[in-house]
């Protein structure tokens, strides 16, 4: 029986694998620049994949991968019925409204929210009684309040110096943003004598 990882891609996926190999796994036919699409350790329990940050909790839910690290802005934005298990503390950053410092949220009055995140964007708004209209931004969401786009951004911030660059600032943080470790609902039941010493041991590592 193998336990297989959905990692997001990048500095995310990158930890989660130091994070294995410290565990004792050994991935020999892994390396940053191969083609290969499943990597499995050399006893043949543990293996992975790696994918965009929106398709891990696709991949958990529905049961194509037992266990899944994936950052909490992914789990927000794209809703999923898996069970988040352990906070890992991995690329530790906020979720914030930002625009020009001497430009408060006119809460109020509709007004215009450039985000990469429109569930995340639009839920906080709605807990503020906030009117707004959400404009869905793929790019560099920094520059829509500096053309006029926008009142202000959602977006994620880890050292604020993007924004301060472009004369913005954080106007209100939303919440706290780090990497979690998701687990397939019916996996956790039938293959939980295998998971549960493999949270265990990622929790020894925090």
């Amino acid at each position: 029986m193998v336990i297989r990882f959905a990692l997001a891609k990048g500095r995310v996926a990158k930890k989660a694998i130091e994070l294995l190999i410290d565990l004792g796994y050994i991935f020999e036919d892994y390396s940053e620049k191969s083609r290969k699409l499943i990597f499995t350790d050399t006893s043949g329990t543990i293996e992975f994949f790696l994918v965009k940050s929106p398709d891990v909790p696709t991949y958990v839910e529905k049961g194509a991968a037992d266990i899944g690290i994936v950052g909490k802005d992914v789990l927000l934005e794209h809703p999923a019925q898996v069970y988040e298990m352990l906070n890992l503390d991995i690329g530790k950053c906020k979720m914030c409204v930002a625009g020009f410092e001497n430009h408060p949220i006119p809460y109020g009055k509709k007004m215009v929210v450039g985000t990469k995140y429109p569930v995340i964007a639009k839920d906080y708004f709605h807990t503020k009684n906030q009117l707004v209209d959400i404009i869905k931004i793929n790019g560099s969401v920094e520059l829509a309040p500096l053309i006029g786009l926008a009142d202000c951004i959602v977006d994620i911030v880890e050292s604020g110096s993007t924004l301060k660059e472009n004369g913005l600032s954080v106007l209100a943080e939303i919440c706290e943003i780090s990497s979690r470790l998701i687990v397939n609902q019916v996996s956790l039941k039938t293959k939980r004598e295998m998971i549960d010493p493999i949270i265990k041991a990622f929790e020894n590592q925090l």
